[in-house]
């Protein structure tokens, strides 16, 4: 290819720190760019102050950001004339956006000005379902928080529609696009480095370092956000419905809001809260270390700390909701309703008591058999950043994408 592409990742979603789903989609996409293809990438992420840092192929543009209430791992960027001058600057060849607030709009205004430029969105968190109607229901009831809830999916129509492609994580939510009309959507599959998170790295210490007792029996864990989003507060409720002979003890990993008071919630249980690890390989450390991953989250969209969580040997016991029945088949977990604490609890019981050893064997054949970040990279380059340049095409009714599709696929 004799002109390679310049790419430009747009989101709010950045966290240094914090290991959510976009922030290790980041830093995987980095390497991945730097070693597997000559494309340039720009990442334009929230930032402490203004920073550009230059690595080889890769721009890294941080914008001053406020912290975000709550979450102070993460920042919210409100200056949007900074991202337009980034933008202008740079020129990107095609935009991705992450997130579904403020920046598309940005992207698409950008657009308007430089027609050649792509758009890709990325449909990573229903946010009509996670964001306006969860929260909405509980302040004042179905009714109205399914109102606000049907405009959070008009405003997704009025956004995605004016991108050239759509991903999704998931086939519900590939579905649920399909359903407000938008059909030009893939559905991407991410990644996990089984290198890094392996059984290999079980520490047989780990219990006693989190100034837990000895116990013959479980340790469960959740590795996130300790916030009503990601519903921390029926995990604890869970164990305290579990049976006490099955010597069952729980580490969650996180910061959030709600942490203070689940740790108050908690006090007298063998449950050790030790805050959020930024270091992956001590994650990694402390999966294998781990029998079982819980979550009650609803609206998983992908599920990034589950597959971790497989690829570390541990079954997953969780909510029968959003992705997670993508992501734990039958024989690699259990999944129960949502909210349903009791029901949760039984299930954690019932894995460990009676085939525990094939569900961590599955759980292990799942992580192995698909889902490496280069598969990832190669399926978004050569998929949906090339469906992404046909639309545009076909809306310039012009040939401005020939040198990509004249370039030979990585995969």
């Amino acid at each position: 290819m004799s002109e390679n592409l310049l790419i430009c990742d747009l989101t709010q979603s950045w966290s240094p720190s914090a290991g959510g789903g976009i922030s290790t989609y980041l830093k995987e996409k980095q390497k991945f760019f730097q070693d597997r293809t000559e494309h340039r990438l720009l990442q334009i992420v929230p930032g402490p102050q203004d920073r550009i840092t230059v690595n080889g192929r890769t721009i890294f543009a941080e914008v001053s950001a406020p912290q975000v209430w709550g979450s102070p791992n993460y920042r919210w960027i409100n200056r949007n004339n900074a991202v337009f001058e980034l933008l202008r600057e740079y020129r990107p060849n095609i935009i991705e956006s992450l997130c579904p607030w403020v920046l598309p709009w940005i992207a698409i205004r950008h657009r308007l000005r430089y027609p050649e430029t792509a758009l890709v969105a990325g449909y990573r968190t229903d946010f009509p379902n996670a964001h306006i109607y969860r929260v909405m229901k509980d302040l004042s009831g179905h009714y109205p928080a399914t109102f606000f809830k049907n405009v959070g999916y008009f405003y997704a129509w009025m956004t995605y529609h004016r991108f050239d492609r759509v991903y999704t994580l998931n086939q519900e939510a590939q579905r649920m696009l399909a359903g407000i009309g938008y059909r030009n959507t893939g559905v991407l599959g991410l990644g996990v480095n089984i290198d890094q998170f392996s059984p290999d790295h079980r520490d047989p210490g780990f219990r006693a370092e989190l100034g837990l007792p000895h116990s013959e029996g479980p340790l469960l864990i959740y590795a996130g956000r300790l916030d009503n989003e990601k519903r921390a507060y029926v995990l604890t409720e869970m164990f305290k419905q579990l049976p006490r002979d099955l010597g069952a003890q729980m580490v969650l990993m996180g910061d959030g809001k709600l942490r203070a008071s689940l740790m108050e919630e908690a006090r007298g249980l063998p449950i050790a809260f030790p805050g959020y690890e930024t270091d992956r390989r001590e994650l990694a450390r402390a999966l294998a270390s781990s029998d079982i991953y819980v979550s009650g989250m609803a609206d998983e969209t992908f599920g990034i700390s589950v597959l971790e969580a497989q690829a570390s040997g541990l079954p997953v016991v969780g909510v029968a909701s959003g992705a997670m029945p993508e992501r734990v088949p039958e024989g690699a977990g259990l999944l129960g309703p949502i909210d349903d604490a009791v029901a949760m609890a039984r299930n954690v019981t019932r894995i460990w008591r009676e085939d525990y050893g094939a569900a961590r064997v599955r759980s292990l054949a799942l992580a192995a058999s698909q889902n490496r970040w280069p598969q990832t990279f190669e399926q978004l380059i050569n998929v949906e950043y090339r469906a992404a340049l046909k639309a545009r095409d076909r809306r310039l009714d012009g040939p401005l994408s020939r040198r990509f599709q004249q370039a030979p696929d990585i995969s």
